[in-house]
């Protein structure tokens, strides 16, 4: 009997440049549309919620369903600011390293609502174990600006010492574990922190991030089976936005019709959110974080987004993706969406926007000047070159003699 041939399905990207893009295949639920299970309901009776897609904002930017947080008029303006903030940042520090006064930056552009909403719904003490495209956690929480911008430049007043590529920050006082090159490394050590956390009786949750690409690592897997087995305190966050570097979501993905259905097989509840919907965003953030905080286990998010810009300033991505899809997204803007959600409340005016992104891009800039006046990477002071600090509280005699001997 003749024996069919085999072959090999490698998937491919829905659009590639000179293609127009058609999102008409991604299913958008209205908002309100997905149900908001109780924060205590068992993983089995909520396995809809992972195909379905958490909207909160109507075409009529107003909110809808039973998702609606009900945030006050100044704690959505709180989060408008900072997202403005974080844009403003990104904006100058891409423009600072085209200028060579950095070596490296990679933008947030599109993705903002996603981490400030998140972090609004965190307690001091929790923890973070982010990607490097999470400053806007750190920048919610209040870290220096300064600080952030003097790690970029690789400059005296660098917390890091230049020890770190540019954007991976690191803050215990804040929350944010130092970032790991090794994707998908964050998501077992959140997982990790949180069972040590409920070890100790603490009240500490963590959160952990990973990219859509980064779910086609082992250390993904690992991470959901401990979180499923121990039922630990965390929060798994997959910012899905659509491309790894210069690979469509599709490869990471597989056959799985969602990344939240993923943790359906380990008994995780799993939320599939509108990551460009910043009530969605804050919603689901505090529901998982409130299940997380009573004890009640794991939650899996899927944020759906689009990173409107490029992987990091290495990357153009006019080689691998239409020119016009960012503007095509069907999930728009989340800071223009905000903007007209506050202006439908009456509480908001394009001048008043207009007023504060100035009065941010003058603050921005009084940071960035205070920042470079400490160095940047190739001009002014350079952080200490000392190996053997900051690496035991106190320095062990051995080292001592090294550092005689080096001359240092």
């Amino acid at each position: 009997m003749d024996s069919q041939r085999l072959s090999l399905r490698v998937p491919e990207p829905r659009y590639r440049p000179g293609d127009t893009p058609d999102y008409s295949e991604i299913r958008i639920e209205a908002p309100g549309e997905t149900r908001r299970p109780a924060v205590d309901a068992p993983a089995e009776d909520m396995r809809d919620v992972g195909y379905g897609l958490i909207r909160v904002l109507g075409d009529d930017d107003l909110a809808h369903g039973d998702w609606d947080p009900g945030i006050d008029g100044d704690a959505l303006l709180a989060g408008l600011t900072v997202m403005l903030r974080v844009r403003e940042f990104d904006r100058r520090m891409l423009m600072a390293q085209r200028q060579g006064k950095t070596s490296f930056y990679m933008q947030c552009l599109g993705e903002e609502a996603i981490a400030c909403g998140f972090q609004a719904e965190l307690a001091s003490g929790d923890m973070n174990f982010p990607t490097y495209r999470q400053q806007g956690l750190l920048m919610a929480a209040g870290y220096p600006v300064v600080d952030m911008m003097c790690q970029i430049y690789s400059n005296e007043k660098d917390p890091n010492k230049g020890r770190q590529l540019p954007v991976m920050y690191s803050s215990k006082q804040f929350g944010f574990f130092t970032i790991s090159g090794n994707l998908a490394t964050q998501f077992v050590q959140a997982v990790g922190w949180a069972m040590g956390s409920a070890i100790a009786g603490d009240t500490a949750i963590a959160a952990g991030w990973i990219g859509d690409g980064s779910t086609a690592e082992s250390d993904f897997h690992s991470a959901l089976v401990f979180a499923s087995t121990y039922q630990a305190p965390v929060v798994l966050n997959i910012v899905n936005n659509q491309w790894a570097i210069s690979t469509s979501q599709t490869i990471a993905k597989g056959g799985a019709a969602t990344f939240a259905s993923r943790g359906h097989g380990f008994g995780i509840p799993s939320l599939r959110v509108d990551g460009n919907d910043y009530l969605a965003v804050r919603a689901a953030s505090r529901w998982a974080v409130e299940r997380a905080r009573a004890d009640l286990g794991p939650t899996l998010i899927e944020w759906v987004t689009y990173r409107a810009a490029g992987h990091s300033t290495s990357d153009d991505p006019s080689k691998y993706r239409p020119k016009d899809e960012a503007a095509t997204w069907p999930l728009g803007d989340p800071i223009h969406r905000l903007h007209r959600h506050l202006v439908a409340l009456g509480d908001w005016s394009d001048d008043r926007r207009t007023a504060l992104e100035s009065d941010i891009a003058a603050e921005m800039g009084e940071h960035q000047a205070h920042a470079e006046s400490h160095g940047t990477l190739h001009d002014g002071p350079k952080p200490s070159r000392d190996i053997f600090e900051g690496v035991f509280e106190s320095m062990p005699p051995h080292l001592l003699r090294q550092r005689e001997e080096a001359g240092l």
